[in-house]
């Protein structure tokens, strides 16, 4: 005969708990810990970790000072004034004794090694921007995860989220504002998730010529696009104009994006386009980006460090020539540097740039490498040395956006070719 099926147990209630300010005890200094600590302090909790050993990571923020440790086995008396209490050890008895002790104070108690002894769970969360995702799987954690992951993906998607209201209601902030997000070197994947969650919320996107395409064509119907490449006046009318639109759409109260190819810092301006909406009053929030000074070699095989052949690299721009009375560039003292330099916007001044290092005792068999559109599919890598890498950049068309890098470390993971 089948047994009757017992009572359902009664389900948890979810809460959201305000922690800032608000003592939290971890006990135990081990891989539980390890994980559920930096969370807690995110959420600006002034945690209390009581743990004989702790792991290196733990350590570092011990001695950064964002918690407090003792060094010692748990007391009833570490819960005094507390409001949570993590439980991250897997000797029972001893997670039993913790139990107990938040029990007698009404203190809510996690326990990693046993969901069921437990008073509170800690969920399987997922962050997205100001949304934060809590599964609880009915004490399953993989329940739990595997529900976790799926709404993840789906928040991480690109494209129109399931509920429109999320995509396309007003931001909670009404009034304007300005971020001002590096896009990467090229490959549209290579957007932070911060940058890109940003970019689906924008009604103004102010783009440059290297942004990826495909992140344009994602944007929703009525995103207002702005092609800064083809704002005309010159260069310096062309920033004035930029600035002064990013500055007018935020005081009509829009959500813009300044994107940017690469970091908006490197090389990019975005630094004068801060001025400005500052000026103004503007809110701005600067993402960064993949900068294609270092991801750029990095996916052509060429590390712009790497043990044993280059303790520092250098990134400089080469759209002025090294005599143009503009230019703030020491190449004298560059050829002197035993490192990596890495060379941007320097394809028309080349020639000119490999030559005044020779003059300065920079050797001409110097490894050199040039990368045409990195990180796309577009991508082309030409190596050489310093004294014929102009030439040989002419006799392949290589063509801008392209990034040269002069050092040792172009031939680190990838020996040169045997001559003959």
């Amino acid at each position: 005969m089948t047994e009757p099926a017992g009572p359902t147990p009664p389900s948890p209630y979810p809460l959201g708990l305000r922690l800032d300010g608000r003592r939290v005890v971890v006990v135990g200094g081990g891989a539980v810990a390890t994980r559920r600590v930096p969370a807690l302090l995110d959420a600006g909790a002034d945690v209390l970790l009581v743990s004989p050993e702790l792991t290196p990571a733990l350590r570092a923020h011990v001695d950064a000072g964002r918690l407090r440790w003792e060094p010692r086995r748990f007391a009833p008396g570490d819960l005094d004034g507390a409001w949570l209490v993590q439980v991250a050890v897997d000797d029972r008895a001893a997670a039993a004794a913790v139990s107990a002790a938040a029990a007698e104070r009404r203190i809510f108690c996690v326990r990693a090694d046993d969901r069921t002894a437990a008073s509170a769970w800690t969920p399987a969360v997922t962050r997205h921007g100001p949304v934060t995702v809590a599964v609880l799987g009915g004490g399953d954690p993989r329940r739990a995860m595997g529900v976790r992951d799926a709404i993840r993906a789906l928040l991480g998607r690109k494209g129109p989220l399931l509920t429109p209201a999320v995509e396309e209601g007003p931001p909670l902030n009404t009034g304007g504002r300005v971020a001002l997000i590096g896009s990467g070197p090229g490959d549209p994947e290579l957007i932070t998730v911060k940058g890109w969650r940003l970019l689906t919320e924008a009604e103004v996107v102010v783009a440059d010529r290297l942004v990826p395409g495909l992140l344009l064509d994602e944007l929703r119907p009525d995103v207002e696009l702005v092609d800064a490449s083809k704002i005309p006046y010159g260069p310096f009318r062309a920033q004035e104009e930029i600035n002064r639109i990013l500055v007018d759409r935020a005081r009509a109260g829009k959500v813009v994006v300044r994107l940017k190819g690469g970091d908006p810092y490197v090389f990019g301006r975005g630094g004068e386009e801060l001025l400005a909406c500052a000026e103004a009053g503007v809110p701005v929030t600067v993402v960064p980006g993949v900068t294609s000074a270092i991801a750029v070699p990095e996916v052509a095989g060429v590390p712009v460090t790497h043990r044993g052949v280059a303790h520092e690299f250098t990134v400089v721009s080469g759209h002025l020539a090294p005599d143009a009375p503009a230019s703030l560039v020491r190449w004298d003292a560059l050829a002197g540097l035993r490192g990596t330099l890495v060379i941007l916007m320097g394809l028309k001044n080349l020639a000119a740039i490999g030559a005044t290092l020779i003059a300065h005792g920079k050797p001409a068999d110097t490894p050199a490498a040039v990368i045409q559109e990195g990180t796309t599919a577009a991508q082309r890598t030409l190596r050489s040395t310093l004294g014929t890498v102009a030439a040989d950049v002419e006799a392949a068309a290589l063509r801008p956006p392209a990034i040269v890098v002069v050092g040792d470390v172009v031939h680190a993971l990838t020996p040169p070719a045997a001559p003959g």
